[in-house]
């Protein structure tokens, strides 16, 4: 696939200027934007489609500027510095501050969209467990979350409320964790003595499995399946399918395989890699040396080494300290995260699951051949990935960013591995306008694009908003068509030393 490992440098830049972007389709998110800068509502929805004033606040500590008020992108008003310094045909210069809507603040009245907690049987013993939100948005477009690994749907619970508010939105907990454990035992244990405790305290460490678990390995392959039944028995129509971590490989995965049911892919921080064994039918001789495939009964060796591991895996404070590397700003709280992620580690049939995923062999489909895939079948992809991320570093986006150059990428910062949970105010943001842009077939642009731009390298914009009534910022850097590693490294070289005379 072509990845490699090579850190690209960091990028410096100025922000000038200011838009203030909103959506109609999101209750209060005026309210939010106008609020913040003490802009009065009447004069601005007065003014909503044309005109100019001069405004005689600063706002919010910025200089005064001459604004225009215009209809626009999202369906909602844009404003924007009279004059546009901005130069989209230099790589990695143009730069203004864009305020967007915080999420929904029901303690100031707004309303979030109800999220519900289903199940739905696929298959006899087999419970998928999934939320849903915004099934009241008939004519919307669906949305579908696939969780990361050692979490499920409640990571998305600020996609459920947000978005559900616009969208029809799902996330499901993939079969083996989550909510999606097994309500039974696969390998109950008849045997008597000192394995009696344990056979109460935990499920799959049995010696013969169950007719319905005799086949089970939770795969990668077991996971796009079950996103397909999913799509086909519970939707019931093409979707937008996003996946964060491990949930990026199998929406890409499910995406090459079942291209008529998806509308577009938004990978954020998506694992290139998943697997350490080879899988039995693309390479079958390879894996007769490795017969480990990760069914049920688990093997005698397995099941100590999964005793070992688990013990260290599920204690408090290694979830705890796994969550602070994989999240860049540790004010992010993270209490609800910690809390569901402990009491599935509580289930009795947690450890075996964690087993058989640990010893799955890989899928069928590499991370590459899936995206060649996607790339020939024409799915739309959208690449969003925090800068910080320890574990998906930003060069496995870019080697993403190169195999499909028309591939919107976004690099958020400070952001790690989990920016939907981070930063929601962000990808909620640039998920709704990357949707749009595609709903109407290009003549909305594409999230921190103004209408009719082409923007070929890339461009830089600091992002505020409001949380918790404090405001907050960040970075996003786009990245065009032609953006390359060099243009990174030459727009660093700018920042440092001026304008150079470096060809791109």
């Amino acid at each position: 696939s072509n990845f490699n490992a090579t850190s690209p440098r960091k990028l410096k830049a100025q922000f000038l200027g200011m838009d203030i972007l909103s959506y109609s389709g999101a209750p209060c998110s005026h309210v939010v934007n106008l609020r913040l800068y003490n802009i009065d509502q009447s004069l601005l929805k007065q003014n909503s489609h044309q005109g100019n004033f001069r405004s005689s606040s600063t706002l919010g500590g910025f200089r005064n500027v001459d604004l225009k008020v215009s209809s626009g992108s999202y369906d909602g008003y844009v404003i924007d510095g009279k004059e546009d310094a901005r130069d989209i045909s230099k790589p990695g210069e143009s730069e203004t501050k864009v305020v967007i809507p915080g999420m929904p603040d029901e303690s100031n009245g707004e309303s979030s969209a109800a999220v519900s907690s289903c199940f739905w049987e696929w298959k006899p013993k087999f419970k998928v467990h999934y939320e849903k939100s915004g099934c009241e948005n008939v004519t919307s477009p669906p949305v579908l979350f696939l969780p990361g690994f050692g979490v499920g749907s409640f990571h998305y619970e600020k996609q459920l409320k947000d978005l559900g508010r616009d969208y029809r939105v799902w996330a499901i907990d993939f079969l083996g964790q989550g909510m999606s454990l097994p309500s039974e035992n696969p390998t109950p244990d008849s045997s008597e003595g000192d394995t009696l405790e344990r056979k109460d305290s935990a499920w799959g460490f049995g010696d013969e499995a169950e007719p319905w678990a005799s086949e089970l390995v939770y795969s990668i392959d077991l996971w796009q399946d079950q996103v397909r039944y999913f799509i086909e028995e519970v939707i019931g129509e093409p979707v937008y399918v996003v996946g964060n971590s491990l949930g990026g490989y199998v929406a890409l995965y499910f995406a090459a395989s079942n291209p008529h049911l998806v509308k577009g892919v938004t990978l954020l921080n998506a694992t290139p890699f998943w697997g350490f064994l080879p899988n039995p039918i693309t390479s079958p001789r390879l894996a007769k040396i490795f017969p480990l495939s990760g069914t049920f009964p688990l093997p005698s060796n397995v099941r100590k080494l999964t005793e070992f591991v688990w013990q260290k895996m599920s204690d408090p404070r290694s979830i705890a300290e796994i969550l602070r590397q994989v999240y860049a700003d540790h004010t992010t709280k993270v209490d609800k995260v910690f809390s569901r992620i402990l009491e599935t580690t509580q289930h009795p049939a947690a450890a075996a699951s964690f087993a058989s995923i640990m010893f799955a062999p890989r899928g069928q489909l590499s991370f590459g051949d899936a995206l060649s895939r996607c790339k020939m079948n024409n799915v739309p992809i959208c690449l969003m990935y925090g800068k910080e991320d320890p574990w998906v570093t930003p060069v496995w986006g870019l080697q993403v960013k190169r195999q499909v150059p028309e591939a919107p990428y976004y690099e958020i910062s400070p952001a790690g591995h989990c920016p939907h949970d981070e930063v929601p105010e962000v990808v909620n943001y640039l998920l709704r306008g990357w949707i749009k842009n595609l709903e109407t077939q290009g003549s909305i642009a594409l999230p921190l694009l103004d209408d009719g731009e082409s923007i070929d390298y890339s461009i830089a914009r600091e992002l505020e908003f409001v949380r918790d009534g404090s405001r907050k910022s960040l970075s996003v850097h786009f990245f065009g068509s032609k953006f390359s590693l060099w243009n990174r490294i030459s727009s660093y070289i700018k920042s440092q030393f001026g304008n150079t005379d470096l060809k791109s």
